[in-house]
């Protein structure tokens, strides 16, 4: 995807879901994309692994815009991953193609904290039927786990798994700070 067509793809997003952005207009959103060219890298990246990127905070004392993936699911050329490059190398069969905190790090993205997930929550209702990775505590880590969210029930779900795991219904939700 070109840059044009993907700022064309993201200001019909914005426009659309005006609801997650109201303190912030496009013209800003634009301007600092166009000035920040590995940044809108970032988010071709994510456009291309179905996260449907878009604006969901705005910080005018720091001009910072927060983007995030919303897309309904967990993005679907993010799944099938393990949690980071240590369970990956753990797996002795069945090894998935990556680790979520790898592809993030390749794509120049972070993953989504448990609080981020939250309020991502609070402005949709995303990951009914599938699950995705959050960035995890080092003490947790440190034991061998790893979480992940998802809603189910009306309500958000916070879970631990093995960081080797994976499943073709998680993936992982990126933040991008522009």
């Amino acid at each position: 995807m070109q840059h044009p067509e993907l700022l064309k793809t993201l200001k019909e997003r914005f426009t659309k879901y005006k609801h997650r952005h109201p303190d912030i207009g496009w013209d800003v959103v634009e301007r600092k994309l166009v000035d920040n060219p590995s940044k809108l890298e970032s988010l071709r990246q994510m456009e291309e692994t179905e996260g449907e990127p878009d604006v969901i905070s705005y910080d005018s004392e720091t001009d910072t815009i927060i983007f995030a993936d919303c897309s309904a699911e967990s993005p679907k050329g993010r799944r099938s991953l393990c949690y980071d490059e240590e369970a990956l190398e753990s797996r002795k069969l069945h090894k998935p193609e990556d680790s979520a905190l790898h592809l993030a790090q390749m794509m120049g993205v972070e993953i989504m904290d448990e609080q981020q997930y939250i309020e991502l929550q609070k402005i949709g209702e995303f990951d009914l039927k599938t699950s995705s990775w959050l960035k995890t505590p080092a003490d947790i880590r440190q034991r061998g786990g790893a979480i992940f969210g998802d809603r189910r029930y009306g309500r958000v779900f916070i879970y631990h798994n093995g960081a080797e795991s994976y499943y073709a219904a998680r993936g992982f939700r990126a933040i991008l700070k522009v």
